[in-house]
């Protein structure tokens, strides 16, 4: 008796359709030449976290509720004497999501998260780094619905980094733009 695997719905997606959409599009000789979502990257930074722990603490907690996954600490990298920071501080947090946990945070993230966004019309087009990543800032991570209102620290912005393994700019935004992406016309 066979069981049967689970396959999120924007994987089966980019299986089916993208793929050879992208293939048709850009001409590609090879299925492995098609770009595809390597990894999705959340970080929050926490400059108060200086002076209060328990908002850092708290922000690990969110940023695990949203990405399904444990976060970690980050630390500063260089000594900056104007915001009392040392090196080696713990000031904000990050999870790398990749496989079925990457396609099901960019399935929230797209049709249920953005959508959520204040007087949202669209992302910035031109987020992309010249090598077929993308970064998304949201200013308030309650857009996700795993967050409680009533318990959270305060309102903290996200920072998301999509990345891809498409080497232009143009690849990547064909990649996104079928994955669902709002781009702003």
């Amino acid at each position: 008796m066979a069981t049967e695997v689970y396959v999120p719905m924007l994987k089966q997606q980019y299986n089916e359709k993208i793929k050879p959409a992208l293939i048709e599009e850009f001409g590609y000789s090879s299925s492995m030449q098609v770009p595809y979502v390597e990894k999705v990257v959340l970080s929050m930074g926490v400059g108060d976290a200086i002076t209060n722990k328990k908002l850092l603490d708290a922000a690990v907690n969110e940023l695990t509720l949203i990405a399904g996954q444990k976060s970690v600490k980050t630390k500063a990298k260089k000594s900056i004497s104007n915001f009392k920071l040392r090196e080696g501080m713990d000031i904000g947090a990050k999870v790398t999501l990749r496989g079925n946990r990457m396609y099901e945070f960019l399935d929230r993230l797209l049709n249920v998260a953005l959508p959520r966004v204040k007087d949202f019309r669209g992302v910035n087009p031109n987020a992309f780094d010249g090598h077929g990543n993308y970064s998304l800032g949201v200013t308030e991570h309650i857009i996700f619905p795993e967050i409680d209102y009533d318990k959270i620290e305060r309102i903290t912005g996200l920072n998301i980094v999509i990345g891809t393994t498409a080497e232009t700019d143009a690849e990547a935004r064909s990649l996104l733009t079928k994955f669902g992406m709002p781009f702003r016309k």
